[in-house]
């Protein structure tokens, strides 16, 4: 098996990334430069092939436990703590572009923050988006785990997280592991109950998101459920 160093120049991945940009490559070339080296007999593009075989999808290399990924050859813990280092700085990176401008003018940075943190979670969360008077991010805080209903997820938590941070809007997000982003009457009742409580103190409920696969996250907004 050629090495990646012995390929014509043009067909290297990190050379193409160089020349290209990033959005140039395969998921697969990605994942190589990342590796960096391969295994005897495979190299760092045959191992990410593997990896993606494996798992089917880069949300599911993502959610992947460290003994899950420790099992295809070439990988390690090593490998594993570095992956999930690129995917915090990710996280953080659009946290920062989140609180340093206003989210509902930056859509796509509010949903590539919510799936790159929710999608590829095996249970399902709720999550608090607390906004500003200019929409800017105070804090992205998770309340609650488990199956959403009106019982688990209590207005008067909401509220007061709300009001600890002198919230002046929320955006609320949960996920769906099953897939289907498809709001269930749970999730409508539940928002309608959320928004009518942030209301009663001047808290404005701006959206919900639905994260649920590879997908992009369902807006409640955008379906007239809001």
């Amino acid at each position: 098996m050629m090495a990646i160093k012995h390929w014509p120049e043009s067909e290297r991945p990190r050379e193409r990334l160089l020349k290209h940009g990033a959005a140039t490559l395969s998921d697969a070339e990605l994942l190589a430069i990342f590796l960096r080296v391969g295994v005897k007999g495979a190299s760092a593009v045959d191992l990410a092939r593997s990896l993606m075989g494996r798992f089917g999808s880069l949300n599911r290399l993502f959610a992947a436990s460290a003994p899950e990924f420790s099992d295809i050859p070439g990988m390690g813990n090593a490998k594993y703590a570095q992956l999930q280092a690129v995917l915090e700085l990710a996280r953080r990176a659009l946290r920062e572009e989140l609180a340093s401008g206003d989210a509902l003018t930056s859509p796509r940075i509010v949903r590539d923050y919510l799936r790159l943190t929710l999608s590829s979670l095996p249970h399902e969360v709720f999550m608090v988006l607390l906004l500003d008077a200019q929409n800017r991010l105070i804090a992205a805080v998770e309340l609650f785990r488990g199956t959403l209903t009106q019982t688990s997820v209590h207005p008067r938590e909401v509220v007061k997280l709300a009001l600890s941070h002198n919230a002046a809007g929320a955006i609320l997000a949960h996920n769906h592991p099953s897939g289907v982003a498809e709001p269930s009457r749970a999730d409508e009742a539940l928002t309608q109950a959320l928004k009518q409580a942030l209301a009663l103190v001047d808290v404005k409920l701006l959206d919900h998101f639905i994260v649920a696969g590879s997908t992009g996250p369902l807006s409640f907004v955008e379906r007239g459920l809001l």
